[in-house]
């Protein structure tokens, strides 16, 4: 399946403040989500960044506040962002068919709604350079399942590039230095 930016919406999972310390290798989750998200924004991706019990957890990481409009930071106690009614509307609403997905925790939040995404009848593709647990087994054994449940992994180089389609175009010139 190609990742085509007409039909994708792009879904960060739960980069907060008080999570992401606690994740294995959080710098490159953190790189590539604001990569992803700056490539959503220059090609009018959708996109939704759910953000895990706020309360408690903090709200997105402040290296990826300002490429997050308040409007799309949604706030939820499921671990899935496929059972959360204002999630599962907003996604609903944006009429996209591919949910590319980004975020913490790889076996927890990102999985089940990967596979509840899924099960709602979307494609899921999980960017693989773009997720973290707090250990790599847990990072690994979720990339396992999500394979063995038909769900794409990608990495965000391959999903910039697939929503670029050419180069030679502003956007490619633009995007391209991101990657660099």
């Amino acid at each position: 399946m190609l990742i085509e930016r007409d039909r994708s919406c792009l879904l960060i999972v739960d980069v907060q403040e008080k999570l992401v310390p606690a994740m294995a290798e959080p710098a490159a989750v953190i790189r590539n989500a604001g990569i992803l998200m700056q490539a959503a924004a220059r090609l009018a991706i959708p996109l939704l960044v759910s953000e895990q019990y706020p309360q408690g957890l903090g709200a997105t990481v402040p290296e990826l506040r300002p490429l997050a409009p308040d409007s799309a930071r949604v706030a939820k106690l499921s671990f899935s962002c496929a059972t959360d009614p204002t999630l599962r509307q907003r996604i609903a609403a944006a009429q996209r068919p591919l949910i590319v997905i980004a975020g913490v925790e790889a076996h927890v939040c990102v999985l089940q709604s990967a596979l509840g995404l899924r099960q709602a009848g979307y494609e899921s593709v999980v960017v693989a350079d773009a997720i973290s647990s707090r250990t790599p087994a847990n990072r690994e054994a979720a990339l396992d399942r999500l394979r063995e449940n038909g769900i794409e992994v990608a990495t965000t180089e391959m999903v910039v590039f697939e929503w670029l389609g050419q180069a030679g175009t502003p956007e490619f010139k633009e995007l391209s230095r991101l990657i660099k």
